[in-house]
């Protein structure tokens, strides 16, 4: 007679994880329920919300009459989600520490301490996830050590697990768990992968777990829960006061407590003014953070960005990424987004560039790009942006089209933060070979690049690559081509026929460029 499989499940004190070990339970599996505390302080109002959290995931494990344990990660948390999330914010970028806590906390010391103290067969969580295992495959599970390296041993088969969307797209937190490890996916049950947030409720009301049930969502940083930001924030961070000024006339509008206090698309605080404005830009520099009227300005929108990186969810790129450097599919990064149509392109260090299919709005530096295929939607992928923001890496925007008298939204550039030697530009071409030339025939836009050819190249304009004392060759109206895919392969920087192998490419690419209107735009 086979043994009753033990499952462990990390209880919140909230209705999900909840349902989940009610779930767990009805399969006939022997589960405990695990309460972790990550955080030792009070909220705004003095209250220390994770004793009540604990008291309520508590009497979850007496209505379900299964053993229920607490263990402390307060100081893992501080070292291995907080401090990152401090010094992640202080640069200047936008973390999430929820992706990092899950990857850290939940799906590493959780899991560890369940499997190594608890004997547990599997661990299970309330995130509305599913995997491509059914439970009797993530019991069969062993330990399997990780290859070291970039790419694994090709000859070596091995089935990866795929993290997959939830049945309910609204509540689905794939998002949340895109940097789970392999060996911690193999072991671990998503009860609440298959039902929507409305049944899971239905559910917990008919089995007396009603006090769960009328609490709030969650909200906020994980296990630190929702407060005033900016006063959080200056609790850790020293402040840097500087100025508001606005994008279009370089007017200064305002003062702030510190440029890294904000993130593209979100609305300044600024005293004395009426109309909202919205982040566009920071300058960690001189401290300046720069602001525009309108929450769809165009300033605020890109299409192209490079990730640090990349954490693949199954070990390694998708086949066909590594094998035509090239990947059509969908990325979001935030939360609830909607998916949008992108191309990847890998380079040889691990990093990717990814070229939007249409402008995204608000993206910036530090955010976790998540790419996902096609069929069933799974995740491959996460890593954190590294264009378009911060000083020594690109900024890509897009300006108003009637700024150069053209139909098409423009693509403008930012001079390279490292001034080129005199050189540079031969050196460019004995390495690459020479640069499109400009279609300078084209009525509507003079020095129109002939992107929509079948055999244009794709990339980073040229003059985005070289610049002398801030003034790109783009922006002097010497040319708009494109350049070659910036990476280190042979076999991406040959010329390849575009439109028959992408058609999302090659759509993009009809879209071509054009000079920027003016020096102050770049």
């Amino acid at each position: 007679m086979q043994a009753v499989r033990h499952v462990v499940c990390a209880l919140s004190g909230g209705v999900d994880s909840a349902v989940a070990a009610l779930l767990l339970r009805r399969r006939g599996y022997q589960v405990t329920g695990v309460f972790m505390k990550n955080w030792d302080s009070l909220d705004e109002h003095g209250v220390c919300t994770a004793d009540k959290d604990c008291e309520d995931a508590y009497r979850v494990c007496q209505i379900l009459d299964i053993p229920f344990h607490q263990v402390s990660y307060i100081k893992e948390y501080w070292n291995d989600v907080f401090s990152d999330f401090l010094n992640e914010y202080e640069k200047g970028r936008t973390p999430n520490p929820d992706i990092v806590c899950n990857k850290h906390i939940k799906f590493s010391c959780f899991f560890h301490y369940a499997v190594d103290n608890l004997g547990a067969d599997a661990i299970a969580t309330g995130h509305y996830a599913r995997t491509s295992l059914e439970d009797e495959e993530v019991f069969q599970q062993k330990h399997i050590k990780r290859p070291e390296g970039l790419f694994r041993n090709r000859f070596e088969v091995r089935n990866a697990v795929k993290l997959l969307q939830a049945a309910d797209s609204f509540k689905d937190q794939t998002f949340f768990l895109s940097q789970v490890s392999q060996d911690a996916l193999r072991r671990t049950i998503f009860p609440l992968g298959g039902l929507t947030k409305q049944f899971v409720k239905k559910i917990a009301a008919e089995n007396r777990l009603h006090h769960v049930l009328q609490k709030k969502e969650s909200m906020g940083m994980c296990f630190v829960g929702k407060r005033n930001f900016e006063h959080f924030l200056l609790q850790y961070l020293q402040p840097r006061p500087g100025h508001f000024i606005s994008i279009e006339d370089n007017k200064v509008l305002g003062t702030h407590k510190g440029w890294f206090l904000y993130t593209l698309g979100q609305r300044a605080n600024i005293g004395g003014l009426r109309e909202p404005w919205y982040v566009v830009e920071k300058d960690g520099v001189k401290g300046n953070v720069f602001v525009a009227p309108r929450k769809d300005h165009p300033a605020l929108y890109r299409d192209l960005l490079r990730t640090s990186r990349v954490h693949w969810i199954t070990e390694e790129p998708p086949a066909a990424l590594v094998r035509d450097k090239m990947m059509e599919c969908h990325f979001r990064f935030r939360h609830q987004m909607a998916l949008v149509p992108c191309v990847l392109t890998l380079n040889q260090d691990g990093t990717v560039w990814v070229t939007a299919v249409q402008a995204v709005h608000a993206l910036a530096t530090g955010q976790l790009h998540i790419p996902k295929g096609f069929r069933d939607l799974p995740v491959p992928g996460v890593a954190p942006v590294t264009v378009p923001l911060g000083r020594g890496t690109l900024t890509l925007k897009t300006l108003p089209s009637e700024a150069a008298g053209c139909p098409r939204p423009l693509l403008s550039c930012s001079a390279a933060a490292k001034p080129c030697s005199p050189g540079s530009s031969a050196a460019w071409r004995s390495e690459h070979g020479p640069r499109p030339r400009g279609d300078h025939s084209a009525p509507a836009c003079p020095g129109l690049a002939p992107c929509g050819t079948p055999n244009a190249r794709v990339s980073l304009p040229y003059s985005l690559l070289c610049s002398t004392k801030g003034t790109s060759a783009w922006a002097a109206g010497r040319s708009c081509g494109w350049g070659r895919l910036p990476t280190h392969s042979r076999r991406a920087s040959t010329e390849v026929g575009w439109p028959s192998r992408t058609p999302v490419m090659a759509q993009k690419m009809a879209q071509a460029c054009v000079p920027c209107p003016d020096r102050r735009s770049c």
